[in-house]
Protein backbone atom coordinates (compact mmCIF):
# COMPACT_ATOMS: atom_id res chain seq x y z
CA UNK A 1 0.00 0.00 0.00
CA UNK A 2 1.37 3.55 -0.88
CA UNK A 3 0.43 5.30 1.93
CA UNK A 4 -0.12 9.02 0.17
CA UNK A 5 0.26 12.51 1.52
CA UNK A 6 -1.41 15.35 -0.58
CA UNK A 7 0.10 19.36 -0.13
CA UNK A 8 -1.61 21.87 -1.98
CA UNK A 9 -3.20 25.25 -0.84
CA UNK A 10 -5.90 24.99 -3.33
CA UNK A 11 -9.32 22.83 -2.12
CA UNK A 12 -10.23 21.86 -5.32
CA UNK A 13 -6.67 20.52 -6.92
CA UNK A 14 -6.36 18.16 -3.39
CA UNK A 15 -10.40 17.10 -4.25
CA UNK A 16 -8.79 16.17 -8.07
CA UNK A 17 -5.79 14.56 -6.87
CA UNK A 18 -8.07 12.50 -4.30
CA UNK A 19 -10.43 11.42 -6.91
CA UNK A 20 -7.68 10.28 -9.52
CA UNK A 21 -5.61 8.54 -6.67
CA UNK A 22 -8.98 6.45 -5.78
CA UNK A 23 -8.67 4.73 -9.20
CA UNK A 24 -5.25 3.16 -7.85
CA UNK A 25 -6.22 -0.35 -5.34
CA UNK A 26 -3.21 -0.02 -3.71
CA UNK A 27 -3.11 3.93 -2.99
CA UNK A 28 -4.16 4.83 0.43
CA UNK A 29 -4.26 8.82 1.16
CA UNK A 30 -3.51 9.29 4.73
CA UNK A 31 -3.62 13.23 5.33
CA UNK A 32 -4.06 16.67 3.43
CA UNK A 33 -2.37 19.35 4.17
CA UNK A 34 -2.31 23.57 2.83
CA UNK A 35 0.52 24.67 3.70
CA UNK A 36 4.16 24.00 3.59
CA UNK A 37 4.51 23.77 7.57
CA UNK A 38 1.60 21.73 7.67
CA UNK A 39 2.73 19.53 4.83
CA UNK A 40 5.92 18.74 6.88
CA UNK A 41 4.91 18.36 10.45
CA UNK A 42 2.29 16.05 8.74
CA UNK A 43 4.96 14.53 6.95
CA UNK A 44 6.70 13.91 10.51
CA UNK A 45 3.86 12.41 12.18
CA UNK A 46 2.32 10.17 9.63
CA UNK A 47 5.31 8.98 7.63
CA UNK A 48 3.57 8.97 4.31
CA UNK A 49 5.77 6.75 1.36
CA UNK A 50 4.63 9.52 -1.04
CA UNK A 51 4.08 13.17 -0.98
CA UNK A 52 2.06 15.03 -3.35
CA UNK A 53 3.59 18.57 -2.85
CA UNK A 54 2.56 21.34 -4.84
CA UNK A 55 5.33 24.37 -5.35
CA UNK A 56 3.29 27.31 -4.14
CA UNK A 57 1.98 27.67 -0.54
CA UNK A 58 1.75 30.34 2.05
CA UNK A 59 4.09 29.91 4.51
CA UNK A 60 7.02 27.68 2.69
CA UNK A 61 7.17 26.27 -0.79
CA UNK A 62 7.32 22.84 -1.62
CA UNK A 63 10.81 23.08 -2.62
CA UNK A 64 11.74 24.13 0.66
CA UNK A 65 9.26 21.38 1.89
CA UNK A 66 11.23 18.94 -0.04
CA UNK A 67 14.39 20.31 1.55
CA UNK A 68 13.61 19.61 5.14
CA UNK A 69 11.73 16.03 5.22
CA UNK A 70 13.35 14.32 7.38
CA UNK A 71 13.35 10.47 7.51
CA UNK A 72 11.78 8.22 6.43
CA UNK A 73 12.18 10.16 3.78
CA UNK A 74 9.03 9.63 1.42
CA UNK A 75 9.22 10.04 -2.44
CA UNK A 76 7.96 13.27 -3.54
CA UNK A 77 6.12 13.91 -6.90
CA UNK A 78 5.68 17.68 -7.07
CA UNK A 79 2.47 18.83 -8.66
CA UNK A 80 2.61 22.68 -9.82
CA UNK A 81 0.96 25.17 -12.25
CA UNK A 82 5.01 26.21 -12.80
CA UNK A 83 7.24 24.70 -15.30
CA UNK A 84 10.70 26.58 -13.76
CA UNK A 85 11.08 24.80 -10.57
CA UNK A 86 11.70 21.56 -12.22
CA UNK A 87 15.61 21.54 -12.10
CA UNK A 88 15.32 22.40 -8.49
CA UNK A 89 13.14 19.90 -8.16
CA UNK A 90 14.63 17.12 -9.14
CA UNK A 91 17.87 17.97 -7.46
CA UNK A 92 15.96 17.27 -4.42
CA UNK A 93 15.63 13.79 -5.82
CA UNK A 94 12.06 13.96 -6.82
CA UNK A 95 10.29 11.04 -8.09
CA UNK A 96 8.46 12.94 -10.92
CA UNK A 97 7.03 16.37 -11.56
CA UNK A 98 3.36 17.08 -12.83
CA UNK A 99 1.98 20.17 -14.35
CA UNK A 100 -0.98 20.85 -13.31
CA UNK A 101 -4.30 20.28 -14.43
CA UNK A 102 -2.81 17.12 -13.09
CA UNK A 103 -4.16 14.17 -15.89
CA UNK A 104 -5.17 10.63 -15.00
CA UNK A 105 -2.13 9.54 -17.25
CA UNK A 106 0.46 11.38 -15.90
CA UNK A 107 -0.12 10.54 -12.36
CA UNK A 108 -0.71 6.88 -13.28
CA UNK A 109 3.41 6.81 -14.69
CA UNK A 110 4.45 8.86 -11.21
CA UNK A 111 2.96 5.99 -9.02
CA UNK A 112 4.73 3.37 -11.36
CA UNK A 113 7.80 5.15 -10.77
CA UNK A 114 7.61 4.86 -6.99
CA UNK A 115 6.39 1.79 -7.30
CA UNK A 116 9.37 0.81 -9.21
CA UNK A 117 11.29 2.26 -6.67
CA UNK A 118 11.38 -0.76 -4.18
CA UNK A 119 11.63 1.52 -1.52
CA UNK A 120 14.88 3.36 -2.73
CA UNK A 121 14.10 6.78 -1.35
CA UNK A 122 17.20 8.54 -2.53
CA UNK A 123 17.54 7.71 -6.28
CA UNK A 124 16.72 10.39 -8.69
CA UNK A 125 14.81 9.53 -11.92
CA UNK A 126 16.37 13.18 -13.64
CA UNK A 127 18.86 12.36 -17.02
CA UNK A 128 22.16 14.01 -15.93
CA UNK A 129 21.99 15.98 -19.22
CA UNK A 130 19.20 18.35 -17.32
CA UNK A 131 21.35 18.52 -14.01
CA UNK A 132 22.79 21.64 -12.56
CA UNK A 133 24.98 22.53 -9.73
CA UNK A 134 23.00 22.80 -6.59
CA UNK A 135 21.69 26.44 -6.08
CA UNK A 136 20.23 24.85 -2.41
CA UNK A 137 17.59 25.91 -0.48
CA UNK A 138 17.76 29.71 1.10
CA UNK A 139 15.18 29.01 4.22
CA UNK A 140 14.89 26.27 6.57
CA UNK A 141 11.75 24.61 8.51
CA UNK A 142 12.34 24.56 12.12
CA UNK A 143 10.52 23.04 14.92
CA UNK A 144 9.78 25.79 17.41
CA UNK A 145 7.81 23.94 20.29
CA UNK A 146 4.42 22.40 18.95
CA UNK A 147 4.92 24.01 15.58
CA UNK A 148 7.19 24.44 12.99
CA UNK A 149 8.83 27.94 11.88
CA UNK A 150 10.81 29.21 8.64
CA UNK A 151 14.11 30.78 9.06
CA UNK A 152 15.57 32.30 6.75
CA UNK A 153 19.38 31.68 5.15
CA UNK A 154 20.82 35.01 6.77
CA UNK A 155 19.76 33.96 10.38
CA UNK A 156 21.90 30.76 9.74
CA UNK A 157 25.17 30.46 11.47
CA UNK A 158 25.45 27.22 11.56
CA UNK A 159 23.88 23.40 12.13
CA UNK A 160 25.21 20.90 14.49
CA UNK A 161 24.59 17.12 15.66
CA UNK A 162 23.93 16.48 19.32
CA UNK A 163 22.80 13.42 20.40
CA UNK A 164 21.78 12.30 17.69
CA UNK A 165 19.53 15.05 16.24
CA UNK A 166 20.32 18.17 14.52
CA UNK A 167 19.89 21.77 15.28
CA UNK A 168 20.36 24.66 13.36
CA UNK A 169 21.81 27.67 15.47
CA UNK A 170 20.63 31.21 14.31
CA UNK A 171 21.54 34.70 15.37
CA UNK A 172 18.93 34.74 18.01
CA UNK A 173 17.70 31.15 19.09
CA UNK A 174 18.70 27.07 18.68
CA UNK A 175 16.14 25.12 16.93
CA UNK A 176 15.86 21.17 16.10
CA UNK A 177 15.27 20.30 12.37
CA UNK A 178 14.25 17.09 10.89
CA UNK A 179 17.30 16.32 8.45
CA UNK A 180 20.43 15.02 9.54
CA UNK A 181 23.74 16.88 8.54
CA UNK A 182 24.51 14.36 6.01
CA UNK A 183 21.01 14.83 4.22
CA UNK A 184 21.41 18.99 4.58
CA UNK A 185 25.00 18.78 2.96
CA UNK A 186 23.48 17.06 0.10
CA UNK A 187 20.86 19.36 -0.81
CA UNK A 188 22.82 23.08 0.49
CA UNK A 189 25.07 24.83 -2.16
CA UNK A 190 28.91 23.93 -1.19
CA UNK A 191 29.51 27.44 -2.15
CA UNK A 192 27.82 28.89 0.72
CA UNK A 193 27.86 25.87 3.34
CA UNK A 194 31.12 23.75 4.65
CA UNK A 195 30.97 20.58 6.34
CA UNK A 196 33.84 21.23 9.17
CA UNK A 197 33.79 18.05 11.14
CA UNK A 198 31.66 15.20 11.62
CA UNK A 199 29.26 17.25 13.94
CA UNK A 200 29.11 21.12 12.64
CA UNK A 201 28.04 22.57 8.97
CA UNK A 202 28.44 26.16 8.98
CA UNK A 203 27.18 29.28 7.10
CA UNK A 204 30.79 30.63 5.37
CA UNK A 205 29.12 34.22 5.99
CA UNK A 206 28.90 33.78 9.34
CA UNK A 207 32.85 33.09 9.81
CA UNK A 208 34.17 36.01 11.73
CA UNK A 209 37.75 34.41 12.43
CA UNK A 210 39.82 31.29 11.53
CA UNK A 211 43.06 29.69 13.31
CA UNK A 212 45.05 27.28 13.15
CA UNK A 213 45.88 25.10 15.85
CA UNK A 214 48.76 22.42 16.54
CA UNK A 215 48.64 19.15 14.63
CA UNK A 216 46.87 20.92 11.51
CA UNK A 217 43.61 21.16 12.67
CA UNK A 218 41.79 24.79 13.62
CA UNK A 219 39.21 26.60 15.00
CA UNK A 220 36.57 28.97 13.43
CA UNK A 221 34.88 31.91 15.08
CA UNK A 222 30.79 32.61 13.82
CA UNK A 223 29.01 35.24 14.32
CA UNK A 224 28.00 35.82 18.10
CA UNK A 225 31.11 34.25 19.14
CA UNK A 226 30.21 30.22 19.16
CA UNK A 227 33.71 28.44 18.77
CA UNK A 228 33.68 25.21 16.69
CA UNK A 229 36.39 23.08 15.87
CA UNK A 230 37.73 22.36 12.52
CA UNK A 231 38.77 18.73 11.38
CA UNK A 232 42.52 18.44 10.63
CA UNK A 233 41.80 17.01 7.23
CA UNK A 234 38.98 20.22 6.02
CA UNK A 235 41.13 22.76 7.51
CA UNK A 236 42.64 23.85 4.20
CA UNK A 237 39.68 22.84 2.73
CA UNK A 238 37.83 25.57 4.39
CA UNK A 239 40.03 28.39 3.87
CA UNK A 240 40.28 27.37 -0.04
CA UNK A 241 36.50 27.45 0.59
CA UNK A 242 36.47 31.03 2.60
CA UNK A 243 38.52 32.59 -0.05
CA UNK A 244 36.52 31.57 -2.98
CA UNK A 245 33.22 32.60 -0.81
Amino acid sequence: MIRTLIADDEAPARARLRQLLAAHADVEVVGEAETGIQATQLAGEVKPDLLLLDIQMPGCSGIDVAACLGAPRPHVVFCTAFDQYAVDAFELAAVDYLLKPVSRARLAQALDRVRSANGNRTEAPLDEAVRKPRTGVRQFLVRHGDAYVVIGESRVLFFSSEGGLTRLVGDAERYWMDPTLNELQERLDPARYFRISRAALINLSAVTQVHPLPGGSGEVVMKGGHKLEVARRRFRDLLQALGEA
